[in-house]
């Protein structure tokens, strides 16, 4: 398979982590749950983590790549307050001042 599209997700925060069995097509997210959450992955699209915190989506197939990193992403996404969580690795997060106290 030829890997003409790909989209990087990065997981930030501490103790959160993936990794892809059965030669990318598994993916299992530990991410503050009581369970790992496990994502199939759709044919024509693999996964690989780098790390335990990159997640890199290729395929040859644009929209099954971006619907499967839109996926993963909803799993747990970033909060405005402190910008954790899962993201894209190009996305900028607008961070929201906190309340202040009198």
């Amino acid at each position: 398979m030829e890997a003409k599209f790909f989209r990087f997700l990065k997981i930030v925060k501490v103790g959160y982590k993936a990794r892809a069995e059965a030669a990318g097509r598994l993916l299992f997210l530990k991410l503050g749950y009581s369970h790992e959450v496990e994502l199939i992955v759709p044919p024509a699209v693999c996964v690989f983590c780098f790390k335990n915190n990159v997640i890199c989506c290729i395929g040859i197939d644009k929209q099954r790549v971006h619907q499967l990193a839109t996926a993963i992403r909803s799993c747990k996404p970033p909060e405005v307050y402190k910008g954790k969580w899962i993201l894209y690795i190009d996305e900028f997060i607008k961070k929201k001042q906190g309340n202040k106290s009198k």
